[in-house]
């Protein structure tokens, strides 16, 4: 490639049966942060090249439910629950565009980089729960309904550094894309610096910023 316009992040695994990447990363964190950070990082040379850019990395409602245990990341210690693992990992997920983007405007880069979340949408990411996939049909927007969200953060109008977007209705379920707020953890500089440390020590990948 001579330049990439635009990155979204939007790889991942939700509430599978305890298991690892090969690299050793609990598969969740691995995969749904791990993976998009050093894919960033891989290609951040391209994205500073290009005029206008923006990386979007995809989190979920469930980063509320989320605690950065940074003594256990990958539940050697502890025993193994998908819910908090995925919620880990969606937290993750807005530490990294947080401390992205104030690198990123540090360096005065012309990339955007921001968040967004789908609702809920039917897709098969939940194919771990039968719960889940029972509620689908009830409360699950169609899959293009819960694109749109990652769609308005990747090419709408005036979008800053680190905002983030989710569905405008019904605690965030359903509806309209708009700017969503986020929990308190995930305005954590401290987590959003000590994380982006670990993960560039454990993915081998630095970032030139």
């Amino acid at each position: 490639f001579e330049c990439v316009d635009l990155l979204i992040n939007n790889a991942g695994v939700m509430i599978p049966p305890a298991s690892k990447t090969k690299q050793g990363f609990e598969l969740q964190f691995g995969v749904n942060h791990i993976g998009h950070f050093a894919l960033t990082g891989l290609l951040l040379d391209l994205l500073l090249a290009t005029e206008g850019v923006r990386i979007v990395s995809v989190s979920s409602t469930a980063h509320r439910m989320g605690k950065m245990n940074f003594e256990d990341l990958d539940f050697d210690a502890r025993v193994y629950n998908a819910g908090s693992a995925y919620a880990q990992s969606k937290l993750s997920n807005l530490l990294f565009t947080a401390e992205l983007a104030r690198k990123l405007a540090a360096a005065g880069a012309d990339v955007v980089a921001a968040s967004a979340h789908p609702g809920w949408t039917q897709t098969n990411l939940q194919k771990h729960s039968t719960v889940f996939q029972l509620m689908n049909p009830l409360f699950g927007m169609q899959p293009i309904g819960g694109a749109l969200p990652t769609l308005r953060a990747a090419t709408g109008s005036g979008v800053e550094p680190n905002d983030y977007f989710g569905p405008s209705r019904f605690f965030e379920i359903w509806g309209a894309p708009k700017k969503v707020g986020r929990s308190e953890r995930a305005k954590s500089t401290a987590d959003a610096t000590r994380l982006w440390e670990i993960s560039e020590v454990r993915s081998g990948v630095k970032f030139d910023l």
